[in-house]
């Protein structure tokens, strides 16, 4: 991705249990960058009369909505998760207005790099929006505890979450920086200490 005077934006990615969200949390927070959230940024297409809602009204049956006309997001995330065919097709939906919606947040900030936490990056093939990739990697026993401790749910049905997403060790291959967070936090915070002040000496302070 380039661009003169476009702001730099480093995308976060990795997978349930990896940590992604603490690393990129805490990314933002020492280097005080904008951090946009797709999860987020997804939400908020999938209220009622918004662009993803209006989208996947008109394809899905009328059962994956409520009386009401909100979208059941329960449901609709057990349909995906057993459903391979109609997940790529709402992501096939929302992943292009989420995207236009991370340019057009990004376009707002005055900040010369922006963060950006992305659940799918590669599976959505955004590699092309950012300036660099970072992947948080956890080995998947590891995820797999983390998972069943905050879900509460067992280690089994951890396991087959993880399973019905892209692997972490493809994910690190791809990507231009990895953060290892198999171990302490302290371990993985310095990791991103060193990362964040690389990127300010290869592009210049971020601020």
């Amino acid at each position: 991705m380039s661009g003169t005077g476009s702001p730099l934006l480093i995308g976060i990615t990795g997978g349930i249990g990896a940590g992604k969200s603490t690393v990129s949390g805490f990314w933002s927070r020492y280097m005080d960058l904008p951090l946009i959230d797709i999860d987020t940024v997804c939400r908020g297409l999938l209220e009622k009369g918004e662009p993803g809602w209006l989208a996947l009204r008109r394809t899905l049956d009328h059962s994956f909505f409520t009386a009401e006309g909100e979208l059941d997001r329960g449901r609709l995330r057990s349909a995906l998760f057993a459903d391979g065919e109609l997940r790529r097709t709402v992501n096939g939906l929302i992943h292009p207005l989420a995207r236009e919606m991370m340019k057009i947040q990004a376009a707002a900030c005055s900040r010369r790099m922006i963060l950006v936490d992305v659940p799918l990056l590669f599976e959505a093939h955004w590699q092309d929006q950012f300036h660099g990739t970072v992947v948080v990697y956890a080995d998947k026993v590891v995820r797999c505890r983390r998972i069943a401790a905050r879900d509460g749910v067992s280690p089994d049905q951890a396991a087959l979450g993880i399973a019905a997403q892209m692997p972490l060790a493809d994910k690190a291959l791809l990507a231009d920086h990895v953060i290892d967070n198999r171990g302490c936090w302290l371990t993985a915070r310095m990791q991103v200490v060193h990362l964040a002040r690389l990127l300010d000496l290869e592009h210049g302070p971020a601020a």
